[in-house]
């Protein structure tokens, strides 16, 4: 008998914890909402990343459709014994024809899951209602060469009521035999959470909160775990896609990194990341005009800056400013009292 099978419906509906712990059995994420290294707030933008690792996908249309971080007040998390921090909060509102709303995951590898069962389950309610959602489960091929068509399999349309309570759906994805994987390394499983879709479940215009994201192999829903088990173990997993480096107004002197002056004209720090990413770094640097370059007793304000030579584990990182340097010479990269810098790499799918 499998360890899900044993588990008691009360643990399942509950999502209390049942030892052993087994890592990795949800293939999600930051499941559970904890990480927010973008920060994120409020947006009523499509294809944005919010909390780490999970991505809008919207059409408002004439509507609008608004994601947003929410905080549980202090014992009103829905599962016993795993007082959640955040959840996210999708609303709903004018939505008209082939209007919809969805936020997904991609899990990492197309080979993920092929030819197997797997239950989605999470913890839902809607202000008002009793509106329908449910699941999608892409397998994509990625790019590169001449990889085969994404497939979809979507999970039965389930109501949701107005009080949080956990909502399960089991599926299988084919087989990926006689398919053809990009060569670019970037192929996944997406799981979309369909919330609103003219033609299909309905136009929802409603507020839908969701909680305790989980997709794991087998028929039964089994008691909630992060990805890792531990809070350092699941920003750890998100770092492999995104990191921030960031200052605040009030971080005076925040150091990027120590480099070298390349020219009386440019300095070049090494930006190392706290793990390996997934694939060579995409580098942006926001605000970079509210950084200094500081060599010995002499300070110079950046005009600009640039990615340099990424690789998983390291990016330059290239600030231009109009004079003042000396070639040869080292220096630090440092956030000045202004508007906040930061610099953002990225590996995600």
């Amino acid at each position: 008998m499998s360890r899900a099978q044993l588990t008691s419906t009360d643990q399942q509906n509950s999502g209390g914890a049942v030892a052993p712990f087994l890592a990795g059995k949800n293939k999600i994420i930051n499941g559970d909402f904890g990480v927010n290294q973008r920060a994120f707030s409020s947006n009523t933008s499509n294809a944005v990343y919010m909390f780490d690792r999970w991505f809008s996908d919207a059409n408002a249309g004439s509507g609008t459709v608004t994601f947003s971080a929410q905080t549980f007040t202090a014992g009103s998390a829905p599962v016993a014994g795993y007082e959640g921090t955040n959840y996210m909060q999708v609303a709903i509102s004018g939505a008209t024809g082939s209007n919809y709303a969805s936020f997904s995951q991609r899990i990492e590898n197309v080979r993920t899951f092929a030819n197997q069962t797997i239950t989605i389950s999470f913890w839902a309610k809607a202000a008002a209602g009793t509106p329908q959602i449910y699941p999608i489960a892409f397998q994509r091929f990625g790019s590169g060469g001449s990889p085969s068509t994404s497939t979809a399999t979507g999970g039965a349309f389930q109501a949701i009521t107005t009080s949080w309570a956990r909502y399960s759906w089991t599926i299988t994805l084919p087989s990926i035999a006689g398919k053809t994987i990009g060569t670019n390394n970037d192929s996944s499983v997406e799981i979309e959470l369909m919330l609103s879709q003219g033609g299909a479940i309905g136009l929802n215009n409603t507020t839908f909160s969701i909680w305790g994201v989980q997709v794991e192999a087998g028929s039964v829903a089994t008691p909630f775990t992060t990805a890792s088990g531990t809070l350092q173990g699941e920003l750890a997993l998100c770092q492999r896609y995104y990191w921030r480096w960031a200052s605040t107004a009030s971080s005076l002197y925040a150091y990027a990194g120590t480099g070298f002056c390349s020219s009386t004209t440019q300095f070049k720090i090494k930006l190392q990341p706290p793990v390996t990413m997934r694939t060579p770094i995409s580098a942006s640097i926001s605000n970079a005009t509210n950084m200094q370059i500081q060599t010995g007793n002499t300070s110079q304000n950046v005009t600009s800056a640039s990615a340099d030579q990424p690789i998983p584990d390291s990016v330059g990182i290239i600030f231009n400013v109009s004079s003042g340097l000396t070639t040869g010479n080292g220096g630090i990269a440092l956030a000045n009292n202004s508007s906040a810098p930061y610099i953002e790499l990225s590996a995600e799918l």
